[in-house]
C-alpha cells in the first residue's frame, strides 16, 4: 500500500522542532498535523500494539525551544532511526492535539523492530518498488500462485532461470554430434547383427529344411518310377535322379542326380555325379572305373556332413532300378586342394589302389562351414546284387 503522507503547513520540515525569538508575533512554523487512523496491511498489527505519549513541559519551552520526545508502550529505549528508503517514509503515528503548542512529536519505530515485524508477518521492508518486486517473486506478475520449479528450471541459488539461461540449459541437454554419431553407428551395428543372425538362421536351418523336403520328394518320385517301370538305366539329363546312395553307419539315404551344379543338384539336398566334361566318371554298372560323387558337408541338406567318421570296411551302397552295388570304405584323404582332380582318376593316386577296378569316390568341403579344401573318401566294390534277390546285408543289419 502507498504510505500516507501528512500535508505540510507553513513550510515546516518533517520531523523537526522550531525555535522562534521570544515575543515574535510573526508566522511561526507549525508541525505536521496528522490525524489518527487505523493502520492496516502488513505493518498494521505492529502499529496497533504501539502507544505514544507525549510530554511537553513549560520549563523546556522557557528558552523558546520546542523539544519532542517519543516513548512507546513496548518499552524500547532505542533512539529513532529514519528508514533508509527515501521514496516512501514509514507510516507515522499522529500526534494528539496539544492545545496550541508550537512543537510536535513524531512517533516512529526502530528499524530493527520494523524488520522483525515485517519478517513475522511475511511483509517486505523498503519502498514501493521493492515491495512490487517481492510480490512478483512470491505470486507472479498478476498475483497468481507461483509455478513449481524443477531442479532443471532453477539456478544453483534457487532463483528461477531467465529465458537465456533456460535456453542455454536446453542446448546443453541436447546430445552433441559425437553422441548422435555414436547412436547412429550403434544402430547400424545392431541392424547388421540382426541381419547376420537372420542370414545364419537361413543358412544353417532353413536351407536344410527345404533341401531335405526336396530330396525326400525326389527319392519318393524315383522309387515310384522304378515301381511303375518308367526309369531305365542309360544316359541321364543334368539334374535328373537315377539312383539312391545309402551310408548305413551315418543313417544317410539320399538321391543321386546327374551333374554337380549347386542350383540344379547339390543345393536341393541331393548328391551329384561327376558325369560331364573333363570330370566325367564311370557309372556303377561299368566293368571298371571310378564312380565319383559330390555333396554338401554343411547346409542344403548336408548329406556328407559326417563322412569323415567312416572307417575302413564301412558299407557304402548305391541302389539303382535293377541292382544294389555294395562298396567297402578303403581309404581317406583328409585335406586336399579343390583343383586336385586326380582323385577322380580310374586309379586314384593316394587311394591305395594299384590297378583298375570298380571304385567309388566321395568328395566334400573341409573344414566345416568353409570351401577352402576338399575331403576325399574312397571305396571298393565288393558286391553287385540284383534287386530281385532282396536287399544286401549292409542294408538289412
Amino acid at each position: 500500500m502507498t504510505a500516507l503522507r501528512p500535508e505540510r503547513e507553513s513550510g515546516a520540515a518533517y520531523g523537526e522542532s522550531f525555535t522562534d525569538p521570544p515575543g515574535d508575533t510573526g508566522d511561526q512554523g507549525t508541525s505536521y498535523g496528522q490525524q489518527p487512523y487505523e493502520a492496516s496491511g502488513v505493518l498494521g498489527d505492529w502499529y496497533d500494539s504501539a502507544s505514544a505519549s507525549y510530554d511537553m513541559s513549560a520549563g523546556d519551552l522557557g528558552a523558546g525551544d520546542l523539544s519532542a520526545s517519543a516513548s512507546y508502550g513496548t518499552g524500547l529505549d532505542e533512539p529513532y532511526v529514519p528508514p533508509p528508503d527515501e521514496e516512501t517514509v514509514a507510516l507515522r503515528v499522529p500526534e494528539p492535539p496539544t492545545h496550541g503548542a508550537a512543537g510536535e512529536s513524531i512517533a516512529a519505530a526502530s528499524v530493527s523492530d520494523a524488520s522483525s515485524a515485517s519478517s513475522a508477518t511475511g511483509g517486505t521492508t523498503g519502498g514501493r518498488a521493492a515491495r512490487r518486486k517481492a510480490a512478483k517473486r512470491r505470486h507472479g506478475r498478476h498475483g497468481g500462485a507461483p509455478e513449481p520449479q524443477t531442479s532443471s528450471e532453477s539456478a544453483e541459488d534457487g532463483r528461477p532461470l531467465s529465458r537465456l539461461e533456460a535456453r542455454r540449459q536446453a542446448r546443453a541437454r541436447k546430445p552433441g554430434a559425437a553422441v548422435v554419431a555414436s547412436r547412429a553407428i550403434g544402430e547400424v551395428f545392431i541392424t547388421t547383427g540382426v541381419l547376420m543372425l537372420l542370414f545364419v538362421t537361413y543358412q544353417l536351418w532353413w536351407t536344410n529344411v527345404r533341401a531335405h523336403a526336396q530330396a525326400d520328394k525326389a527319392a519318393s518320385s524315383l522309387q515310384d518310377d522304378w515301381a511303375n517301370g518308367k526309369r531305365n538305366p542309360g544316359v541321364f539329363q543334368p539334374g535328373q535322379g537315377f539312383a539312391l546312395l545309402h551310408i548305413p553307419k551315418l543313417d544317410v539315404v539320399v538321391p543321386i542326380a546327374e551333374g554337380v551344379s549347386n542350383k540344379g543338384v547339390l543345393d536341393r539336398g541331393m548328391v551329384g555325379h561327376y558325369g560331364e566334361g573333363a570330370l566325367k566318371t564311370a557309372m556303377p554298372d561299368a566293368k571298371t572305373g571310378n564312380f565319383g560323387l559330390a555333396g554338401h558337408r554343411n547346409t542344403h541338406g548336408e548329406p556328407f556332413r559326417y563322412i569323415n567318421r567312416l572307417k575302413a570296411g564301412d558299407a557304402i551302397v548305391v541302389e539303382t532300378q535293377d541292382k544294389y552295388y555294395v562298396y567297402k570304405m578303403a581309404s581317406m584323404l583328409p585335406v586336399t586342394s579343390p583343383s586336385n582332380t586326380s582323385v577322380l582318376d580310374p586309379v586314384p593316386p593316394g587311394s591305395g589302389f594299384t590297378e583298375p577296378g570298380r571304385y567309388i569316390t566321395l568328395t566334400t568341403c573341409t573344414p566345416e562351414f568353409t570351401s577352402k579344401y576338399r575331403l576325399i573318401v574312397w571305396g571298393k566294390m565288393v558286391e553287385e546284387r540284383p534287386r530281385s534277390k532282396g536287399k544286401p546285408d549292409a542294408l538289412v543289419s
